[in-house]
C-alpha cells in the first residue's frame, strides 16, 4: 500500500487531468499485478478521484488569482468599472433635463 501511496503522489498535478475511467484502469492494473488488494481498489479510486478534483480546484484558484494579480498590474478596467450604453444614456438624459430646468428657471 505504501508503494501505491508513493505512486499516487508521483501523479502530482497530473492526476487532475485523469478521468475516472483512466484512474480505474490504472488501479485495476495495480490489482492485477498484486500491488493493491482488490478490496482496497474502489476506495483507492474514490480517493484518487477526490484528490484529482481537489487539485483541479486548487489549480483553478491559482490561475484565477494569478490572472487577477496580472490584470491589477496592467491597470485593466474590470467589467463592473465600465459604464454601459444605457448608463451613459441615462446620465446624458439627466444632464439634459437639468440644463432644461435651469434654462426654464432663468427665463422666469
Amino acid at each position: 500500500m505504501t508503494s501505491l501511496l508513493e505512486k499516487s503522489i508521483n501523479f502530482g498535478l497530473g492526476l487532475f487531468a485523469l478521468s475516472r475511467e483512466k484512474i480505474e484502469k490504472i488501479v485495476e492494473e495495480l490489482v492485477d499485478r498484486g500491488e493493491v488488494a482488490r478490496e482496497d481498489a474502489q476506495k483507492m479510486v474514490k480517493d484518487l478521484v477526490k484528490k484529482g478534483e481537489e487539485q483541479k480546484e486548487e489549480l483553478r484558484k491559482m490561475i484565477k488569482d494569478a490572472v487577477a494579480e496580472t490584470l491589477g498590474y496592467m491597470n485593466v478596467a474590470k467589467k463592473e468599472d465600465i459604464v454601459t450604453r444605457e448608463e451613459i444614456k441615462s446620465i446624458v438624459r439627466e444632464e439634459v433635463r437639468k440644463v432644461l430646468e435651469e434654462m426654464q428657471n432663468t427665463e422666469k
